[in-house]
């Protein structure tokens, strides 16, 4: 079982370890950018409430990472060092503390979302609306923190085709179900679950489709690892919170997922700025669901900053276990540059794409004409973008974890949000101006860790 993942040549070995989790991750994108777009079929308030949900998704994605993160570098370690049992082990803690994690997530959404309305400055039936979808999408983390748990500790022994196609089904699942189920979108798709009588739920079917696509995930998930076809295998007595590889884990994710629940409180307090640019009620609505819809357009940037992330901390961890770490270097350094290059097409798209994307995603010209210009503006930061978080992918698959989460706290709080109340706010600047504060701690982030990784004291960490 020694991982050809050390001798391959770099090149192809990364093209090899990230092109499943790009495909998993353009079907993750799909499924936001499909609900987005159904939603613009109902109203304006409904394509904020799935924006906010997705928000709420991202806070639960940040907090999963103290399980994820951790579990990468532990199981990439014992791997890359052929202590196969090890790694089992590691992968069993990760599902008991992910079990904990997920149970967690859900009580606080359900007892936050009121408040999480409130804060957006949202009253009357687009409360009720958000609250309501926020609650129905919220139970299906009782079962994605185990696909994400599961998924992590295939990356880390270099299974990165199996977690692809469990998401890839989820994903699919997860866009027919909310498609058939809201009963909005062109009239082509209405007359499906007409014919098939399917009963229609708007706006909740959306989070119906996204429940149930989640439940199955996790189901798949523990059936993959219970049945040990691939290394690692899940065993009744292993699944606990005790013992040493637990610990690790925690040591490792917490920093991580501090680091997650730091940059979306960021976030929070950002789209509190955006909600605040227009005294307008009107014009207030049409800014924010610009600001999601540019967000979530956006969201194609990091499918592959992700997935050539996650492609550099199994690489990372896997040679440091393995005592290679000039390969650990230079696999963080090709994964980055391999991006860049699909990050500038990405560039080019949505500078000059911006009209039609704002157009197809929804039928109000006043939120085309508050998103275009910013959009487009924002065309211009995907390489930092992607830089940033390659390069901090690649240091949490070495363990390091604590540094990162420093300079999100820099960039976040001392750059973007300092920067968009000002340009935004003060200088009524408008959603552009709070985009510059967004792009500038991009960039800021982006230099910080490429210096902290070309450093290089993470290459001598123990875990």
């Amino acid at each position: 079982m020694n991982s050809s993942l050390l001798t391959a040549p770099l090149r192809s070995t990364m093209l090899r370890l990230a092109w499943p989790v790009f495909i998993e991750q353009f079907l993750s994108f799909l499924v936001g950018f499909t609900d987005t777009f159904l939603a613009g079929f109902i109203s304006k308030e409904a394509t904020t409430a799935v924006g906010l949900a997705a928000y709420v998704s991202w806070l639960a994605s940040n907090i999963f990472m103290l399980v994820s993160t951790g579990t990468v570098a532990v199981v990439a370690r014992h791997w890359g060092a052929g202590e196969f049992d090890s790694a089992s082990r590691a992968a069993n803690r990760a599902v008991a503390i992910a079990a904990v994690v997920g149970i967690g997530m859900y009580a606080l959404i359900w007892f936050a979302a009121p408040w999480y309305a409130a804060l957006m400055q949202l009253h009357g039936e687009t409360a009720s609306m958000v609250v309501r979808f926020l609650r129905i999408d919220g139970a299906g983390y009782l079962f994605s923190c185990l696909t994400v748990a599961g998924a992590a500790a295939l990356r880390g022994s270099g299974q990165m085709r199996v977690p692809m196609m469990i998401l890839g089904c989820v994903n699919v699942l997860n866009i027919i179900v909310a498609t058939l189920l809201s009963g909005v979108g062109p009239a082509e798709w209405l007359s499906i679950s007409v014919r098939l009588g399917i009963p229609t739920f708007g706006l909740d079917g959306i989070a119906y489709g996204t429940l149930i696509a989640r439940t199955i995930g996790g189901l798949l998930t523990l059936g993959v690892l219970s049945g040990g076809w691939f290394g690692l295998k899940l065993t009744r007595r292993e699944i606990s919170l005790r013992g040493e590889p637990a610990r690790r884990i925690l040591r490792i994710g917490l920093p991580a997922g501090l680091d997650g629940l730091l940059r979306w409180s960021g976030q929070l307090v950002f789209l509190m700025i955006v909600a605040r640019l227009s005294d307008n009620e009107s014009e207030r609505t049409a800014i924010m669901a610009a600001h999601l819809i540019g967000m979530q357009v956006e969201a194609i940037s990091f499918l592959p900053a992700c997935a050539w992330g996650m492609a550099a901390a199994t690489l990372v961890g896997q040679s440091l276990g393995a005592k290679l770490p000039e390969r650990a270097r230079a696999g963080g350094h090709e994964a980055v540059k391999q991006c860049a290059v699909l990050a500038l097409v990405l560039t080019a798209v949505f500078f000059f794409a911006a009209q039609p994307i704002y157009e197809l995603m929804h039928k109000d010209t006043q939120v085309h004409a508050m998103g275009v210009t910013p959009f487009r503006f924002n065309a211009l930061f995907q390489i930092p973008l992607v830089t940033a978080i390659v390069y901090t992918f690649a240091l949490q698959g070495a363990g390091e974890t604590r540094q990162p989460m420093k300079v999100s706290l820099l960039g976040v709080f001392g750059v973007r949000l300092t920067l968009a109340y000002v340009c935004g706010i003060v200088l009524h600047g408008g959603l552009l101006g709070a985009w510059i504060g967004m792009c500038l701690d991009n960039t800021t982030r982006a230099v910080l860790v490429a210096w902290l990784f070309r450093r290089g004291r993470w290459m001598s960490r123990s875990i």
